[in-house]
């Protein structure tokens, strides 16, 4: 990612879309044989009998049939997942999507040119977003360079997703509505919504064909706020984003039977490049502790987020910033580029605009205010306090950086950085709960057409021996270390079958999806204990995910009530990572969590030095 932008490209960014293969079907063999392997270490030798057992009569009968029905839809769609994995993941999904599925995240700038600082919300507000438009031009006019795994070239349509795009709220299922085309393709949205103490408020970023200069943007910013300072908080529609979907739905369409000019509001927030928030909050957080930032972000003041929105820019009042956005229409990569090419371009600059100060004349922005009636003002309420402040008292959130070492230390040791993170993980889980968690970390599968994630399972037999083996005091350095590098080279095998197609986790999702689309009776293997157990169907205790090697963060909330979500990110001298977990279960503490994951990172650095002298 260091050079998103050639001076001179010779490939456009979506050049290769149609050259991309199609997603394949992974063998049912290998599929079940690697669905055994992975739930062996949540079952004793009587309960891993009986699965074996499902699993050998699925193979030999209703599961031959569902994978043939699998191989004959893969004929007929490039990505054979695509549509189900939207519609299962997200869009069907009924609970609040806000808290539950979005991600959030501090913004990198305060660890070089932007500490916090009282004073500069708008001005920074205007240069970040000056940044944030340049790479909104770079993908309209195809200038960003196409993501490349050495020399394979990646899928980039999830771009495509970051600007212009809205998830709206349906009844029985969402939809996703995006608007964005590229400059061959015709015109596109070019305005953003600013939201402000419970208002909305809109202008164009482009005037006379020139994307507005960031004096011209903070013209427009230092409006808006004038405008709501010393004035009644607005009506806070934006709090119904996160409402359980069906009862957003449902308000909505009440919200456009009271004034059909409220539908226009809607559409024009829908179609905006993207949502700037400006936040009353002071989050101070630093370049060693994240966590108010980040719970900020993840957790802040609904009535100035839009949670259906591809991308809410949070901008707080001590000069921090933050994101919050919608998951359904791209995976994290995408806001991760995005995020370090604006870091790049500031850190560049040393956080300054260096242009023209002349502001032209521009019509100012324009209030869009909604018409609400004692029945919206009810929904907004309830949304507000019995939804999201309900369930966001609930969720511990802690975000810090771990400084002792870094990516560097792990690579001179001939160890992967990501796996080292996600063994010091399982050790750290182990130490806390006395056994293993069930474990999702994310694989791309970007290599296929519109190809999206799959499922990497680390909990691994060989990482529950190896966890075992550091905590027998008896246990030698060398035969700690041969455990070690048993469950390295197990992971770094998995991890490249995923990437590569070759995962379980989303091939049986669409022999699932398949017989329940066909009314047949829901095949023993998904209704066994050991699959929800080992994590199928979504209940994995860990949620885990390397957001990356550059200086962005995410954080998400835990897939399940008992859990964990675990973002990171792995720089040269220092890992970073958020850790979220739910106050009401009596069974976890992210805090605790943290704090072991440090004692098993120094433990495992040891560990390998110690094994190198």
């Amino acid at each position: 990612m260091t050079n998103q932008v050639s001076e001179f490209p010779t490939e456009r960014t979506f050049q290769y879309q149609h050259s991309l293969p199609p997603l394949p079907v992974p063998s049912l063999e290998g599929s079940l044989a690697k669905y055994l392997d992975a739930v062996r270490p949540f079952a004793t030798e009587e309960e891993y009998q009986v699965t074996a057992a499902v699993v050998k009569r699925f193979g030999e009968g209703i599961g031959k049939d569902l994978h043939q029905k699998l191989l004959q839809r893969a004929r007929t769609h490039r990505n054979w997942l695509e549509e189900w994995w939207l519609n299962a993941a997200y869009l069907e999904l009924r609970y609040p999507s806000q808290l539950n599925v979005n991600f959030g995240g501090p913004a990198p700038y305060l660890e070089h040119c932007w500490p916090p600082t009282e004073g500069v919300q708008l001005q920074r507000t205007s240069i970040s977003m000056w940044h944030t438009l340049q790479y909104w031009d770079l993908l309209r006019t195809e200038r960003l360079d196409p993501h490349k795994a050495g020399n394979v070239v990646l899928d980039m349509d999830q771009f495509r997703m970051l600007f212009c795009t809205c998830k709206v709220p349906g009844v029985t299922k969402d939809t996703i509505i995006n608007y964005f085309k590229t400059e061959s393709e015709g015109p596109c949205p070019s305005h953003v919504v600013v939201m402000c103490k419970g208002r909305f408020f809109s202008f164009d970023a482009v005037c006379d064909g020139h994307i507005l200069t960031p004096p011209e943007l903070l013209r427009q910013l230092t409006h808006v706020k004038q405008c709501c300072e010393g004035e009644p908080a607005g009506d806070g529609v934006a709090a119904l984003t996160s409402e359980e979907r069906t009862r957003w739905a449902k308000a909505r369409e009440y919200l456009i039977g009271i004034d059909p000019a409220n539908k226009t509001i809607l559409e024009t927030i829908q179609s905006s490049l993207f949502v700037v928030s400006l936040d009353d909050a002071k989050p101070y957080a630093t370049a060693e502790n994240y966590t108010p930032v980040t719970r900020e972000a993840l957790t802040g003041d609904p009535t100035i987020r839009w949670g259906d929105k591809s991308y809410n820019s949070l901008s707080f009042a001590d000069g921090t910033f933050g994101s919050n956005c919608d998951h359904a229409p791209y995976d994290a990569m995408v806001l991760v580029t995005q995020g370090y090419y604006v870091d790049q371009q500031l850190k560049a600059t040393d956080g300054r605009w260096k242009g023209s100060e002349t502001v032209q004349p521009m019509p100012l922005p324009e209030e869009l205010v909604f018409t609400v009636d004692d029945r919206v003002r009810r929904d907004v309420a309830h949304a507000k306090c019995c939804v999201h402040h309900k369930q966001t008292q609930d969720l511990q959130v802690v975000c810090y950086a771990f400084t002792s070492f870094g990516k560097a230390a792990i690579k001179q040791r001939k160890l992967h950085p990501d796996t080292f993170i996600q063994l010091a993980l399982q050790l750290a889980y182990y130490r806390q709960h006395g056994r293993l968690g069930s474990c999702y970390e994310t694989a791309m599968t970007r290599r296929f057409y519109h190809g999206r994630t799959e499922t990497m399972r680390p909990c691994t037999l060989e990482a529950q021996n190896w966890c075992h083996t550091m905590l027998l005091p008896a246990a030698s350095v060398s035969v700690r270390r041969k455990a070690l590098l048993l469950a390295f080279n197990k992971h770094n095998k998995l991890m490249a079958e995923a990437q590569n197609g070759k995962g379980f986790d989303r091939h049986l999702l669409g022999l699932y999806l398949i017989a329940k689309e066909e009314g047949l009776p829901m095949p023993n293997l998904f209704t066994d204990p050991l699959y929800s157990k080992s994590g199928g169907g979504g209940n994995f205790t860990l949620s885990t995910s390397l957001v990356g090697y550059t200086t962005v963060l995410g954080a998400v909330a835990p897939m399940v009530h008992h859990g964990y979500g675990f973002f990171y990110r792995i720089g040269d001298d220092r890992i970073v990572a958020s850790c979220t977990a739910w106050k009401s279960s009596p069974e976890t503490d992210a805090e605790a969590l943290f704090q072991n994951l440090v004692s098993s990172l120094h433990d495992m650095l040891h560990l390998a030095t110690t094994a190198q002298l």
